[in-house]
C-alpha cells in the first residue's frame, strides 16, 4: 500500500468538484482518505489533498472529472483551487476518523457556500459572504469620490443562504427612485421605499451596521509610522483565483506609503471557507527601504471604547454598531495572530474624530520588503451565531487550538 501524509491547517479545505483527470488502464482504482482528529473537540473544517499527488496515484493525468464519497457512499462537495488543492468538507468526532473515497466521474452540481465579486455598479465595492457572514472592500471609484473609508466592512447575516448580491439588487434598483421622491418633495414616500429597500436595515436576513470610515474596519493591514496608522486607501487592481463553492479568493494590490512617504506597494492574499467566521489574510510589501513595523487590527468606537480583548496571539472587540440604541445588538470581530510573534495594545485616536475612540492591533516589528505577515480577521453576531461576547472568545479559542492541532489527511491506494 502506498501512502502519504499530509498535516493541514484549520481553516483550509475546500470542494473537489472539478479535480480533472483523464482516463487511463487504471480508471476503476480508488484512493481512501482518512481524516484523523487528534483532539477531543468535533471538527467541521475543510481539508485540502494536494491535487497532482492524488492524479499520480490514481495514475491519471489531469483532463477527467472525480468525485469524492463518503462513509455513507453519499457524494460530497469539493473544490480544486487556484494553487491545486482538492479541497473536502470534513466532519470528524473527538479523536475519531472520517473516511472518504475519491474516484474518477462527473461529480453532481455542488450547492455554493461562498462566492463573491466585483459590484462597479457601487463604487467598485469587492464584496464576499459564506454561510456565516460577508464583507467588503472598497474600490477605485469610491476613492475618486473622496470618501475615506480605509478599512474591512462587515455585514451581517442571520443565514447559511447567499445574501450579498440580493441585496446589493434591491438596494440599487431603488436608489433612482429613492432620490426622485426626495427632489419631488415627497419625503414620507422616499423613506418609505428606503425602509423598505436599504442593506442598512434587517428585512429578516441581516444588514450593514458596521462602521468603517477612517480606519481599518475589521483586520485591514497597515504601516506604522511612529507610532502612528498609515492607513491604505482603496485597492487599485484585484484578480478572483478562487470562487465557490467551497473557499473564495482573491489577490488585491494597494498603494500606500512607508516612513518616509514614498510610495509602496502592498500585496493581499485573502480567502474565506465555508463554515469559518474567519477570513485568512496574508499581507507582504515591495518598496521598503528599511524594516518597518506593521499591523493589523480593529475600530474601537467610542460608544463602546472599552469593549476590548488584548490577548498574547488575538485582539477581540465588541462593536456596538452605527445605531447602538436603535440596533440593541452587537458584532463581534477578531483578528488573531497564530504565525507570528506580535505585540497586542490600543493605539487611541488622537481627537477622537469621526466616533472612533482608537485602534486595538497586533504589530509585528522589523517587516522586511517582501517578508509575509499571515493573519486571521472575522466576525459574528449577537443574532446569529454567537450571543454574546462569552460565546465569542470561546469561538476563538476554539479556532485557535485547531490551528494548533491540526486535522491530518492520509491518503492510501489498493
Amino acid at each position: 500500500m502506498k501512502t502519504i501524509k499530509r498535516t493541514l491547517t484549520t481553516s483550509i479545505v475546500c470542494c473537489l468538484l472539478s479535480v480533472v483527470c483523464c482516463p487511463s488502464m487504471a480508471q476503476s482504482q480508488k484512493l481512501t482518505v482518512i481524516v484523523s482528529n487528534p483532539t477531543g473537540d468535533q471538527r467541521q473544517e475543510l481539508v485540502e489533498v494536494d491535487a497532482a499527488s492524488v492524479c499520480q496515484m490514481l495514475d491519471i493525468s489531469n483532463g477527467s472529472p472525480i468525485r469524492v464519497i463518503n462513509a455513507v457512499r453519499q457524494e460530497v462537495a469539493s473544490q480544486l483551487t487556484y494553487d491545486g488543492k482538492i479541497l473536502i468538507d470534513a466532519s470528524v468526532r473527538p479523536h475519531g476518523e472520517a473516511c472518504f473515497t475519491i474516484e474518477p466521474g462527473q461529480p453532481r452540481p455542488a450547492k455554493v457556500f461562498v462566492c463573491g465579486r466585483q459590484y462597479p455598479e457601487r463604487v467598485d465595492d469587492i464584496a464576499w459572504e459564506n454561510d456565516r457572514g460577508a464583507y467588503r472592500l472598497y474600490g477605485p471609484a469610491l476613492q475618486r469620490n473622496n470618501e475615506r473609508a480605509y478599512g474591512n466592512d462587515v455585514w451581517v447575516k442571520n443565514t447559511p443562504d447567499l445574501e450579498v448580491e440580493k441585496r446589493y439588487e434591491l438596494e440599487l434598483s431603488n436608489h433612482a427612485a429613492i432620490v426622485a421622491l426626495r427632489e419631488a418633495g415627497n419625503t414620507a414616500a422616499a423613506d418609505s421605499l428606503e425602509e423598505l429597500t436599504t442593506y442598512h436595515f434587517d428585512h429578516g436576513y441581516g444588514l450593514d451596521c458596521y462602521k468603517v470610515g477612517p480606519s481599518l474596519g475589521c483586520g485591514a493591514p497597515a504601516l506604522i509610522n511612529d507610532g502612528q496608522i498609515v492607513f491604505p486607501y482603496c485597492y487599485t487592481d484585484y484578480k478572483i483565483l478562487d470562487n465557490g463553492p467551497l473557499r473564495f479568493t482573491v489577490s488585491l494590490t494597494y498603494e500606500t506609503k512607508d516612513f518616509r512617504g514614498d510610495r509602496v506597494t502592498e500585496h493581499r492574499l485573502l480567502s474565506l471557507d465555508k463554515g469559518s467566521n474567519f477570513n485568512r489574510q496574508t499581507v507582504w510589501y515591495d518598496g521598503l527601504t528599511k524594516p518597518t513595523e506593521v499591523a493589523s487590527g480593529i475600530v474601537v468606537h467610542k460608544e463602546n471604547a472599552d469593549g476590548y480583548e488584548l490577548a498574547d496571539h488575538h485582539v477581540a472587540y465588541a462593536d456596538p454598531t452605527d445605531n447602538p440604541s436603535g440596533q440593541n445588538f452587537e458584532i463581534y470581530c477578531a483578528v488573531l495572530f497564530p504565525y507570528n510573534s506580535v505585540r497586542t495594545l490600543f493605539v487611541p485616536n488622537e481627537g477622537g474624530t469621526n466616533g472612533i475612540a482608537g485602534h486595538v492591533l497586533g504589530m509585528v516589528d522589523d517587516c522586511k520588503g517582501g517578508d509575509q505577515f499571515t493573519y486571521y480577521w472575522g466576525s459574528a453576531w449577537s443574532k446569529f451565531d454567537c450571543r454574546n461576547m462569552h460565546e465569542w472568545q470561546a469561538r476563538i479559542n476554539t479556532f485557535q487550538n485547531a490551528l494548533r492541532h491540526p486535522l491530518v489527511v492520509t491518503l492510501s491506494k489498493d
